[in-house]
């Protein structure tokens, strides 16, 4: 991490506040022994086998085409489970990412469900994020992933989702200003009504006092699942690639075009964010990586190719219909702030507060 990070401080060893407070939130997790992993692990899953006696599955697994959500899901088989796999299409897959997810549920003989978001519907959505120039054009992705799968648990009447998540590779906090609170739905609707007068119609928004009701009333349980293991990328890559034929992203989270443009280019061109600096830090806090491996490899683009960049802004801009004075314009304007529209923010940091008092940490662990 560097001073391009918000609100950084260094202390006298040269560690930032963003690995310190890693360290002091997580670290026993971090470098948790194995035996005690493995103690919690057939712990959570005698109690989702347990609970899923006589339903047609027993979990939810979010499936991108990444390495970690297919590894999560290959680890879930292997222990027994018996996972319904939810991708979510909102018309910007990579070839790759599908091919990578057929591949996992054909050879783990696993039922698929592919939500397909409307397509007009979430290009107006995206074209109000992207003319307000808020940062986290993700935040519609992610929200509608977010919904999507707690309604699928609700749906199977499952309340175990198990996900890609991990300490070891994402535990590090995002810097403040870099993204937006993933539950605002408020702030969702709020955009798309500055930028064309009208609300969201099939789109799936969670909300704060929804996500709610499904963590504390539903008892729904979303867990990192890959925290249960020692888990390597490199190593998870490797078996990916030898037993579902596992085709691999130049980086992490490029398995969707936009996404790749928008990590690649719009962040660090628009808002002077460079997301492999967070992916990196954690990589070397979780012994990955080390610094000097991160240095070398920030110093490249973070796109494959320039050409590769000249084909996906292409792509974005006949999908958009937008100009090239349109994609340099947008480029160009200066930033706004998502706490200038409607946002949840203010109870969103209540109920957490409140949470921290009386939501366990988990069922089996």
């Amino acid at each position: 991490m560097d001073e391009t990070a918000r609100s950084i401080v260094f202390d006298a060893a040269g560690m930032c506040n963003y690995c310190t407070e890693l360290f002091e939130r997580a670290g026993p997790e971090l470098y948790k022994n194995q035996g005690q992993r493995d103690q919690e692990l057939a712990s959570l899953i005698s109690g989702i086998k347990s609970e899923g006696k006589g339903k047609r599955y027993d979990c939810i697994m979010g499936v991108s085409g990444g390495v970690d959500s297919s590894f999560a899901i290959h680890k879930a088989v292997e222990s027994g489970l018996r996972p319904l796999a939810v991708h979510m299409d909102n018309g910007w897959n990579s070839e790759l990412a599908q091919s990578n997810i057929e591949n996992l549920v054909r050879r783990l003989q696993l039922d698929l469900v592919t939500y397909v978001i409307d397509w007009r519907e979430y290009r107006a959505l995206m074209q109000a994020f992207l003319d307000a120039d808020v940062i986290d054009v993700e935040l519609l992705y992610d929200n509608a992933m977010y919904a999507v799968n707690f309604q699928q648990a609700r749906r199977w009447q499952t309340r175990w989702i198990l996900a890609g998540t991990n300490l070891s590779t994402e535990g590090m906090r995002i810097p403040s200003g870099w993204n937006w609170l993933k539950y605002d739905k408020r702030n969702i609707k709020g955009i798309k009504k500055a930028y064309d007068g009208k609300g969201i119609d099939s789109f799936p928004a969670i909300g704060t006092l929804g996500y709610t009701r499904s963590l504390f009333l539903r008892r729904i349980r979303w867990v990192s699942f890959l925290d249960y293991f020692d888990y390597n990328k490199n190593a998870a890559l490797s078996l990916l690639q030898k037993q579902y034929s596992f085709k691999p992203y130049p980086h992490k989270h490029y398995e969707s075009v936009f996404t790749r443009l928008y990590m690649g280019n719009i962040l660090p061109t628009k808002f002077n964010v460079d997301m492999r600096k967070v992916d990196f830090s954690n990589l070397i806090l979780s012994q990955q990586m080390d610094r000097q491996q991160a240095l070398a490899l920030l110093r490249e683009q973070p796109y494959p190719s320039t050409s590769s960049l000249e084909r996906d802004i292409l792509f974005f801009q006949k999908k958009m219909g937008w100009t090239d004075e349109e994609w340099r314009t947008y480029l160009d304007r200066p930033e706004r702030p998502h706490d200038a529209f409607p946002s949840e923010k203010g109870l969103y940091d209540l109920l957490r507060s409140l949470s921290r008092k009386f939501r366990p940490a988990s069922d089996y662990k």
